[in-house]
């Protein structure tokens, strides 16, 4: 693919607003994981709650889409003069050459856990229930695009933990050929019952912070986050970092895990380097999708090591910021991004002693080293697979 410039990008998770707090966390393995207290729920579990979202709702013109996961959008769209970043492009494309293409897998399900606990006793939702604003999938893109008064294209993208890494590769396509000049790519994704009753209900959630590639991992801490990037053409002379290649697979082994040999995930791990003209050795740096279940860790690590071996520095950083799910692909291309920026290799947290079947160079300590080009992977449900290529400009 021709090579897009990540032109200006931000996060908000459990760790703070912004890309400071970000950096700090991933140099010094600061973690923001609490135990769960989420709304009343002491479930035995530790998660990233993101502070304050429910003290804030969205302002009038925007009050049909109020809900916790578009409050968070909101502030990630604030952070780090993100707002001005794409009011920008707007003003050198237009409002119609700027797309919206955004990854989550809830949305704003909390809501609507919300509005059928208030029904009637003739079962009918609460007279202010609007599914359009605040209940669908859509809501994401829809509030955002109004946010900047966008009129181009706009989507969402909900494959479950690939869902903000897919939106990189639909953003490309579309300005490759030629349907807009810049992107607003990433995802938001916020907690809510349904998800933390249901990774609890599988047996999923671990009862302490989750440890990544940990001969003893025992499962995710859940999170909560929202991350975006503006993804242009760059000139000839734009520092920064570039997106190189984008990977997309479905092996469709089993609903809920992955297939024990990593197959789907070594597929779009190839067809990411493919797409970059890369061949393996040219990865200084992979942020694995690292969820700290055992089946997971066991096929990714599988599917790395017969693809890079152990030469490449990686690491999950979900101990940090807790598996953000919908969130997590556009994060951790963040996560890459700083790394490629900032020249230091970004460990994980937690994680104590190294599963032996996994004989990756797994890093347990941030360190500064030369990073030139990066891989992040996001593996979904259902096998829905994505991988990305991430390389300095200079």
């Amino acid at each position: 693919m021709t090579p897009l410039h990540l032109a200006h990008y931000t996060q908000v998770s459990c760790v703070g607003d912004g890309l400071a707090p970000f950096r700090d966390a991933l140099r010094h393995g600061r973690s923001g994981l609490a135990p769960c207290a989420f709304q009343g729920t002491a479930l035995p579990t530790w998660i990233g709650e993101v502070a304050d979202l429910d003290d804030a709702p969205l302002p009038p013109p925007f009050a049909r889409f109020d809900c916790r996961n578009n409050r968070l959008a909101r502030r990630g769209l604030e952070a780090d003069g993100f707002d001005a970043a794409v009011r920008a492009a707007i003003a050198r494309h237009g409002a119609r050459r700027v797309g919206v293409i955004l990854g989550t897998s809830t949305s704003g399900i909390l809501e609507t856990e919300a509005a059928f606990r208030q029904r009637g006793a003739d079962g009918a939702l609460p007279a202010g229930f609007n599914y359009a604003g605040a209940h669908n999938t859509y809501s994401l893109a829809a509030f955002v695009r109004a946010w900047f008064g966008l009129e181009g294209p706009a989507a969402v993208v909900s494959t479950a933990c690939s869902s903000s890494a897919k939106v990189f590769a639909a953003a490309a396509r579309m300005i490759h050929t030629g349907l807009i000049d810049a992107c607003l790519v990433g995802g938001a994704d916020s907690l809510c019952l349904t998800t933390l009753h249901g990774f609890a209900s599988l047996e999923l959630t671990a009862p302490e912070p989750c440890r990544p590639y940990d001969a003893t991992r025992q499962g995710i801490s859940i999170g909560e986050a929202a991350a975006f990037v503006l993804l242009e053409r760059p000139a000839d002379d734009t520092p920064g970092v570039l997106l190189l290649g984008c990977g997309e697979s479905s092996d469709a082994y089993h609903m809920s895990s992955p297939h024990p040999e990593g197959r789907g995930a070594r597929q779009a791990m190839e067809a990411a380097l493919a797409d970059a003209a890369l061949a393996p050795d040219a990865i200084d740096y992979i942020n694995l999708h690292g969820t700290a279940t055992f089946n997971n860790d066991a096929a990714e690590g599988c599917a790395v090591g017969q693809l890079f071996g152990n030469r490449v520095p990686c690491s999950s950083t979900k101990g940090l910021t807790g598996h953000t799910l919908g969130a997590a692909g556009a994060l951790e291309a963040i996560v890459c991004a700083l790394a490629l920026e900032d020249g230091f290799l970004p460990a994980g947290a937690h994680t104590r002693q190294l599963d032996p079947a996994l004989p990756l160079d797994y890093l347990l300590a941030s360190r500064d080293g030369r990073v030139r080009r990066a891989l992040s992977n996001s593996f979904g449900f259902g096998g829905s697979n994505c991988s990305l290529v991430f390389g300095s400009a200079a």
